[in-house]
């Protein structure tokens, strides 16, 4: 499968900037959700970029400050627990790519979405299922919006550090929601995401 294949039917067409958009943070029980808008240029390839869950956390790094000095514009957005909470995960998810994309300092020609996305903005656009795997330009995204929110996790490790964020990154693990029941919630938890433990 040629990871460029969407971005050169798409530069065919005469689109000149490709923007690539991924989520991380949908299912945790804590900390916010994270989205990555990118343009990447397609005649100077970073080798190894792929879906962020399948690479090593010490790749994944590497990898994400080649992609954001190489980017042509990118932009990572979050939502914090409280409007997740307000709004639901979907709706949380869908308005953090519509603010990475809006906020991007060069207007992309197409967008192309990982999932099952559709998102309101004005500007052309397309959802890949899997599409960390098989867009070179989603692939970045996601490992931009992996490596940024894990960093945040980390950070609030130190903040809160009987939970083991620096572990977990906020997903239900045992060791999580044992801290859970022990210590109740943070600021940082989504209650919506936690209600059978309050």
């Amino acid at each position: 499968m040629d990871k460029l294949q969407y971005e050169k039917e798409l530069s065919a067409q005469g689109c000149k900037y490709i923007c690539g958009v991924d989520e991380v943070g949908r299912g945790p029980l804590a900390g916010p959700v994270v989205c990555a808008a990118v343009i990447m240029p397609l005649d100077n390839i970073i080798d190894g970029v792929d879906d962020s869950k399948k690479l090593s956390p010490k790749k994944r790094e590497a990898l994400s400050k080649e992609i954001l000095n190489r980017a042509v514009s990118y932009n990572i957005c979050r939502i914090e627990p409280e409007q997740i909470d307000e709004m639901n995960i979907l709706e949380a998810t869908k308005l953090c790519m519509k603010r990475a994309v809006e906020g991007l300092e060069i207007k992309p020609d197409f967008v192309l979405t990982d999932g099952n996305m559709t998102l309101d903005i004005e500007i052309p656009q397309k959802s890949i299922v899997k599409g960390d795997a098989l867009s070179y330009s989603i692939g970045a995204a996601s490992i931009a919006a992996k490596v940024f929110r894990d960093n945040l996790m980390d950070e609030y490790d130190t903040v809160y550090p009987e939970y083991g964020f620096k572990n977990h990154k906020g997903y239900g693990t045992a060791v999580h929601i044992r801290a859970i029941m022990e210590h109740g919630l943070t600021p940082i938890h989504r209650r919506s995401f936690t209600k059978k433990w309050q």
